[in-house]
């Protein structure tokens, strides 16, 4: 099942490009993590397809969307993205699952728009990070600073460092879709050098607090969420850590599940397809 790609208006008036399988049952919109891209969902989104009309959407300055002139890539200019589309697109009442910053993305828009949301999945992402996964994170950012490549398949062998445990098509995957060619022959990625640490950097103390903030922000979000709520973590994430999950589902989500997908790190979707799908299919096709 292939997908069509869509081109929609968000906020700010930045072009946001969509992956649509179609279908006539309730929307379902993917969200994808840092760095990542709609294509990330490929393994996954075709199993929902036969019972929602299932959406991917590339966030600003990642994948096919456009990079905005202004930098303006704070979780609320995101945000602002998801309730920009899916009144473009008609979208009254959705299902939302997001992976890491898209599962952030994911929750803000949920408790802004409670009365819209029909169910909420939540990938490897709580409103408090493990700082093992923080320090890998930034250190894969670092690795694309070197953004130009002679082949696809040179950025895959980037790739698959950064993803140790993902599965050889899946990070091809990644590659063929994280480029551009350009005229001269060579691959760059689409990805925002602003994103990517291009531009000015922030002070520590500054970046501290304000990871501090958004983690009070989530957690009051969270506690305010009343849709049906799935938490998705890989049993060797690096990010989500199990005393977080446990605190998001045993004690601050209105009506909270987890699942633990074995053999997974913090890229659920890419290092355990197959468990990943069976774990969101379980929960969401069950609530139909």
């Amino acid at each position: 099942m292939e997908p069509k790609s869509r081109r929609v208006t968000g906020a700010d008036d930045i072009g946001l490009h969509l992956l649509d399988w179609g279908g006539e049952g309730v929307p379902l919109l993917l969200l994808h993590g840092f760095g990542n891209e709609s294509h990330i969902w490929d393994d996954f989104a075709p199993a929902v397809a036969p019972h929602y009309h299932t959406l991917a959407m590339d966030h600003r300055g990642h994948g096919d969307s456009d990079w905005d002139p202004k930098a303006r890539y704070a979780h609320e200019h995101m945000v602002a993205d998801v309730e920009a589309v899916t009144a473009a697109l008609g979208i009254d009442r959705l299902v939302v699952i997001g992976h890491s910053l898209g599962g952030r993305i994911a929750t803000l828009f949920a408790d802004r728009n409670p009365e819209r949301m029909a169910g909420l999945v939540l990938v490897d992402i709580g409103p408090d990070l493990d700082l093992r996964g923080v320090t890998r994170i930034r250190l894969e950012v670092e690795s694309k600073q070197r953004p130009v490549f002679g082949s696809v398949e040179e950025y895959s062998r980037v790739l698959s460092l950064a993803y140790p445990a993902g599965r050889p098509d899946a990070v091809m995957r990644m590659a063929v879709h994280g480029l551009r060619l350009r005229d001269d022959g060579r691959y760059v990625l689409k990805m925002d050098p602003l994103l990517r640490g291009g531009g000015p950097s922030e002070e520590p103390e500054l970046a501290e607090e304000r990871e501090r903030a958004m983690s009070e922000t989530l957690w009051k979000a969270l506690a305010r969420i009343s849709c049906p709520t799935l938490v998705v973590r890989g049993a060797a994430s690096d990010v989500l850590s199990p005393d977080i999950a446990d605190k998001m589902v045993d004690e601050t989500l209105a009506r909270g599940r987890l699942a633990i997908v074995p053999q997974a790190g913090h890229s659920v979707m890419t290092d355990n397809p197959d468990g990943f799908r069976e774990a969101v299919t379980d929960f969401i096709l069950s609530d139909e």
